[in-house]
């Protein structure tokens, strides 16, 4: 086989063209995703958000990236020069990596892999190397303290969200991508997994650090995280990693549980309702993400872990044994489609009920009146 026949047959040129085109679409979306971001919070808190740059403010992307560029880079004295440089870098690659695997429509993407969501996964787990060289190699204790949170919470929620996968692999059969999506030509699996799709979802916002998971860049705590010594293009790398980040996340979610390219009527209505369907879902999803980020509070490093390990481990896991149960013993899909659901349900309202439980009050007064008082 040559190198051709493993780019869906294309030739160098072809396969080189697709990674263009795949840079500047990202790079596109990455700019006006921070429009987009804006706005969508200043309308949930009745504001107006970028208005004065370009129309509606739709500048204010492509203002901000060269204002980032003519800044000056500056390394602090005390920096590991190597670690400190390099960190950018190794935070996008990873992405930009991620999106190369990703079937955007039917045989159209650089790459087709058989074992495409395990390449997936297992590439996006390298990100943590560049985010742990931002917070070691800049030589500050804040930058040091979100970088080790944020490999903490990585690697925890790495576990949940990699069970959760396994559960869709084993109920489509394939780890191929684009079998899964075909898979889907009736039925997002999104209808018979949604439990997979609750912990897909937690899980993506924190391996985003997006809120309420944004611990390890938190201001009013770490004033920025690993990367807060990183000024002009090597602080807008990280910026574009994020979003990059954002926007890759939301393609493989909507092609693992919204049906991709596929659902619907995909196959009969060609190749640009494929494309529409993929970017009209993995914005739904990013909604989705600036939605919660407007709607709940931050959580404490404790909360944060604690519920890792002991809500979402533990019932990604109980998912992982049902999903096996029904499919060794052959049993309807509808049932499985219902214990999802109710499982689903009883983890949103457990969830929903310790979030709005009152906190006990000590009386404190009552503890000291057997108190001796002491004479004057």
């Amino acid at each position: 086989m040559t190198f051709g026949d493993a780019f869906f047959g294309l030739s160098w040129l072809d396969a080189i063209i697709r990674v263009l085109i795949i840079v500047g679409a990202m790079t596109v979306v990455v700019v006006y995703l921070t429009w987009g971001e804006r706005k969508v919070i200043a309308r949930f808190q009745m504001r107006l958000g970028p208005t004065r740059t370009g129309p509606v403010g739709l500048l204010q992307g492509v203002a901000d990236a060269l204002k980032l560029l003519s800044k000056e880079d500056l390394r602090p004295r005390n920096a590991d020069r190597w670690v400190f440089e390099f960190a950018p870098y190794l935070t996008f690659i990873p992405v930009f990596l991620v999106l190369v695997a990703l079937p955007f429509a039917r045989d159209w993407g650089v790459r087709n892999l058989a074992l495409g969501m395990f390449f997936v996964f297992a590439v996006l787990g390298l990100n943590i190397v560049g985010v742990l060289m931002a917070g070691l190699g800049s030589g500050n204790k804040y930058a040091l303290l979100g970088g080790v949170r944020a490999a903490a919470q990585m690697i925890s929620y790495e576990i949940p969200l990699v069970v959760a996968l396994l559960a869709v692999a084993m109920v489509a059969g394939t780890l191929d991508l684009n079998a899964i999506v075909l898979q889907q030509a009736d039925r997002p699996f999104v209808l018979i997994q949604p439990l997979a799709f609750v912990i897909f979802f937690t899980a993506m916002l924190s391996e985003l650090h997006r809120a309420p998971f944004d611990i390890p860049v938190a201001e009013s705590e770490i004033v920025g995280g690993y990367f807060v010594e990183y000024s002009g293009i090597r602080w807008s790398m990280f910026q574009l990693a994020e979003y990059a980040s954002l926007w890759a996340f939301s393609i493989f979610g909507s092609v693992v549980f919204l049906g991709g390219w596929e659902f619907p009527m995909g196959l009969e209505w060609g190749w640009g309702w494929q494309l529409a369907l993929t970017f009209i879902k993995s914005f739904i999803i990013i909604g989705l993400i600036f939605w919660v980020r407007v709607t709940l509070p931050r959580l404490r490093v404790d909360q944060l872990m604690s519920f890792c390990w002991k809500v979402l481990i533990e019932v990604s896991f109980v998912l992982l044994l049902v999903n096996g149960l029904f499919l060794v013993y052959e049993w309807p899909e509808e049932l499985l489609a219902l214990a999802n659901w109710a499982g689903t349900f009883v983890l949103l309202g457990a969830v929903y009920l310790h979030a709005t439980r009152k906190p006990e009050r000590k009386n404190l007064v009552g503890s000291y009146k057997h108190a001796e008082v002491p004479t004057p």
